[in-house]
C-alpha cells in the first residue's frame, strides 16, 4: 500500500484519515478518499467529498 492521505473538511475541520477510515459511518478502515462513495457526506456538517481537501498532519 502506498503512502495514505489524510483529508480535511473545508467547511467544519473534520477529518479522515485513510488508515483510520470511518467505521461508524460506514467507511472501513485503510479506504482511499478515492475509494469514498461520491455519494458520500462529512458526518459532522453533511458537506459533500469535494468540499475536502488533503492535509497533511
Amino acid at each position: 500500500m502506498s503512502e495514505t492521505k489524510t483529508w480535511m473538511c473545508l467547511i467544519c475541520g473534520w477529518i479522515y484519515d485513510e488508515v483510520l477510515g470511518s467505521p461508524e459511518h460506514g467507511i472501513a478502515p485503510n479506504t482511499r478518499w478515492s475509494d469514498v462513495p461520491m455519494n458520500w457526506t462529512c458526518p459532522e456538517c453533511g458537506a459533500r467529498k469535494e468540499d475536502f481537501e488533503m492535509v497533511h498532519i
